[in-house]
């Protein structure tokens, strides 16, 4: 389970309307890419549906990445990405409904031969999310991807 202060942040960042909690924790998720090497040219932020990016007015994921790719002086490549489908947020679905409740949820506009990608998310549950971005860019032609974020929620044990 997220505890403290970073749990605090990506709460008041992604349900409180709080934008200017992402520099700080973008910046966590930048300092933690500058000391551990992980491939790729382009940063990606997990894409929101259009309903809930409406919803909420912004992207979380978006706003950690924008930081990440200034602090790493890499680029952001936002819209190589696209939520499909909207579905329920994985947090609120049990473990065993997570990955099919997002597949085949993302999709690639266009082709991204032999481009490797640093895809950005808030909060990881069981990967799900970030495995079916992963498997869109790949489709797509991306040599690799791999994925950050800044915490992971588990839901006791079992998660």
């Amino acid at each position: 389970m997220m505890e403290g202060a970073i749990h605090q942040g990506i709460l008041d960042l992604k349900y409180r309307n709080l934008r200017s909690a992402a520099p700080a924790l973008g910046g966590l998720l930048g300092q933690w890419l500058r000391t551990n090497t992980v491939p790729g040219e382009a940063l990606v932020p997990v894409p929101l549906h259009h309903r809930r990016m409406r919803e909420r007015g912004y992207n979380q994921s978006a706003l950690l990445t924008k930081e990440v790719g200034t602090l790493m002086e890499m680029p952001v490549a936002s819209g190589v990405l696209v939520r499909t489908r909207d579905t329920l947020p994985q947090v609120s679905l049990p473990r065993e409904e997570r990955s099919w409740s997002v597949e085949g949820s993302f999709a690639c506009p266009e082709m991204v031969e032999e481009k490797s990608f640093i895809l950005v998310d808030d909060v990881v549950t069981t990967g799900s999310t970030l495995s079916a971005c992963a498997s869109a860019l790949k489709s797509a032609g991306a040599s690799s991807v791999w994925g950050i974020a800044l915490a992971r929620q588990g839901r006791g044990p079992g998660t």
